[in-house]
């Protein structure tokens, strides 16, 4: 064994959705500076653009793509762009995923609710719906679509983003937490599915960071924390929350198959304790 033990994606195309956002985009840093020629897919093409444009700027390579995680004919067409520009997909990170304001409650309990405010029984279908579809078919269709390529091959990485959410489910949020869950069980699918194949599927599962989508969640408009952050921060032993560097090294470990060639169906936790804490 070469020691120190260091990361070294060069040569490998890694293909990350929902690099737009601040966690994927992260990754989709990380990786380029590693060496590895990254694909940055996003809803938004303008936001991953700009990232490429920036990563190419430093001397990296990374070009963006804009590509719903939704649409089975977007991402085919996608795959076949990355294939010309980079080349065959090496490792395929599902990063894309949310919450939506149709899926949540305004109460954590139901006996808090006053009249106008939406509880359990007024949750959108429609809205329920679209979570589950972002966060778990956001997730199969991707990999669908690029894992065919490793699975040729007989080598590859996949590696889901689930949550916290996947094992304590929180207030306010049945959709997303449920659809984590999903995302949960089927890394461990995946993982079991593609044994054979030299395909390894893991996850991470972050706990709270604070990103665009959660901000007016957790601070106010003047910046002072919400109650919810201060619950949050009590139920979290290292009373912070996590930054998105922080699952870097997670994340690399996950995608080398130098370092963890015998690790599969498995999710890994980065959350400053709080899956640990019970409370007392």
């Amino acid at each position: 064994m070469e020691l120190p033990l260091t990361f070294d994606f060069t040569g490998k195309v890694v293909v990350i959705t929902g690099a737009g956002g601040i966690l994927c985009g992260t990754m989709a840093r990380a990786f380029a500076q590693a060496g590895a020629k990254v694909a940055a897919l996003d809803l938004n093409g303008d936001e991953v653009k700009k990232l490429a444009d920036g990563l190419k700027a430093e001397g990296f390579q990374c070009e963006g793509y804009q590509a719903n995680v939704l649409v089975l004919d977007e991402l085919e067409a996608v795959c076949e762009q990355i294939r010309s520009d980079l080349g065959a997909c090496d490792i395929l990170i599902n990063g894309a995923g949310g919450n939506h304001p149709r899926a949540t409650t305004d109460n954590e309990y139901h006996h808090e609710a006053k009249e106008g405010q939406k509880t359990f029984f007024d949750l959108d279908p429609n809205g329920v719906d679209f979570v589950f579809k972002l966060n778990f078919q956001g997730t199969l269709l991707p990999t669908q679509v690029f894992a065919k390529d490793m699975a040729k091959k007989q080598a590859g990485c996949i590696l889901n983003v689930s949550s916290m959410n996947a094992y304590i489910p929180l207030t306010k949020i049945p959709a997303y937490s449920a659809a984590k869950a999903a995302v949960s069980n089927f890394t461990q699918w995946l993982a079991t599915h593609f044994a054979k194949t030299g395909i390894r599927c893991n996850a991470i599962a972050p706990g709270f960071l604070l990103s665009n989508q959660n901000r007016a969640l957790l601070f106010q408009p003047d910046g002072t924390p919400t109650p919810r952050s201060h619950k949050i921060l009590s139920g979290t032993p290292m009373e912070r929350f996590v930054e998105s560097e922080e699952l870097l090294g997670a994340v690399f470990f996950l995608c080398d198959e130098r370092f963890s060639s015998a690790v599969t169906g498995v999710s890994i936790p980065i959350d400053a304790g709080f899956a640990a804490y019970s409370g007392v």
